[in-house]
């Protein structure tokens, strides 16, 4: 073998330098005709979505379960105290729960702006399109506002953020004071009790609740300042009752938070009763952990603890309201 030879056949096996011009002409020579290639449809498997993370779709009036009984007279009452943390919203979702689970059918209307009985009754307010603020200032229809089977016998109108406003868009309105009186009166015949949950205030929504119900439900709590502004809505019942709703009257006196250990709890109750007589009702309404914790699973007591004392102070009211008609 030369000395040259393996220097020939590495040249023989160099690889060969392509030139740009050939380069382009291989491509255009690969070039593949896209309408000769055989397009496949595969069957797309939907994937399974977890049961926990789908949220269910909240029902429209127009879904309501069936009614089982005659509906008499409704009867509407405004649950209303102009000071706050007495237990409002508490005895609206419970005695409204309570009602329901009697046979009764219930419409709550949630005319605080906090919204609390809305959220107790595990109503996500950011699902809500239409709340009891387009019923006062947009004309929408209180049955597209209303979701239905909140719990059993139990309908609600949920309240938002948005109805922060309604005290100073509601100045410049006709008839303002008519707003929720004209809403709630087209719901009669199909409730045996419309009750509305107010604001700790005397504005004009706490004025169209006045003006819109038959009756008051106020709640006082057994402690120090007990009847502290309730001369105040005393005095707003009497003008409301003189010039816009002459058959406006006390339903009742609930006293909440009762604590039989004091004694500063029953000088309370010693005190309402004397000055409010019999509109007070015999059921005391206990100071319970229960009763706390249950709006924040969004139950009634009634569920939440239906064994407990809290869930069986509201069904003996519930008893009471039916029996004073």
């Amino acid at each position: 073998m030369g000395l040259f030879d393996s220097l020939k056949r590495d040249k023989k096996t160099e690889p060969k330098t392509v030139k740009p011009d050939e380069m382009q002409e291989s491509f255009e020579n690969d070039h593949i005709d896209i309408e000769e290639v055989e397009v496949v449809e595969r069957e797309v498997t939907p994937a399974i979505e977890d049961s926990r993370d789908v949220k269910p779709v909240m029902k429209t009036y127009a879904e309501k379960a069936p009614v089982k009984h005659v509906i008499g007279q409704t009867k509407v009452m405004a649950i209303i105290n102009q000071k706050g943390g007495v237990g409002k919203s508490t005895t609206a979702i419970n005695l409204s729960a309570a009602l329901g689970e009697m046979g009764k059918q219930v419409l709550l209307v949630d005319l605080d702006p906090q919204g609390n009985s809305s959220s107790g009754l595990g109503i996500e307010k950011s699902e809500v399109n239409n709340c009891i603020y387009d019923v006062l200032l947009n004309e929408v229809p209180i049955e597209d506002v209303i979701v239905p089977d909140v719990c059993e016998g139990l309908d609600v109108a949920p309240a938002t953020i948005n109805l922060a406003g309604a005290e100073v868009e509601l100045v410049s309105e006709m008839a303002r004071e008519n707003r929720l009186k004209d809403a709630v009166g087209s719901m009669r015949g199909k409730y045996d009790y419309i009750f509305i949950d107010c604001p700790p205030s005397l504005g004009l929504l706490t004025v169209n609740a006045l003006v819109a119900a038959d009756k008051l439900l106020i709640p006082i709590q057994c402690e120090f300042y007990a009847l502290e502004g309730v001369t105040k809505l005393l005095d707003s019942m009497k003008r409301v009752k003189t010039r816009l709703n002459p058959t406006l009257d006390i339903f009742g006196v609930l006293l909440t938070m009762y604590d039989g250990r004091t004694t500063l709890s029953r000088q309370v109750v010693d005190e309402v009763r004397r000055y409010f007589g019999k509109t007070v009702f015999e059921t005391l309404i206990p100071r319970t952990v229960k009763l706390s914790e249950a709006p924040s699973f969004g139950q009634p007591i009634t569920q939440y603890d239906p064994t407990g004392k809290g869930s069986q102070s509201y069904i003996d009211l519930a008893k009471e309201v039916i029996n004073r008609g």
